[in-house]
């Protein structure tokens, strides 16, 4: 039986992310990158705010970051 190795988490919403906003993942978790010292939800909102990021997508891509990135945040 043939396995699909299809995403799990926050990056399984980073298909529709790239379709819907029409910038690659790296471009997003740059951005967050730049949030040091904003807490999960505050980076959300920025999201949201300045980019016209839905809630679930922009909660994705910080929780994504969060977790690949712990030292950087």
């Amino acid at each position: 039986m043939p396995t699909t190795d299809k995403p799990k988490g926050p990056a399984s919403y980073f298909p529709s992310i790239e379709k819907t906003y029409g910038q690659p993942i790296a471009h997003w978790l740059g951005l967050v990158a730049g949030l040091k010292g904003l807490k999960h939800m505050e980076q959300v909102e920025w999201l949201k705010r300045e980019h016209g990021i839905g809630h679930g997508h922009a909660n994705a891509i910080v929780a994504h970051h969060l977790v690949s990135c712990p030292a950087n945040n």
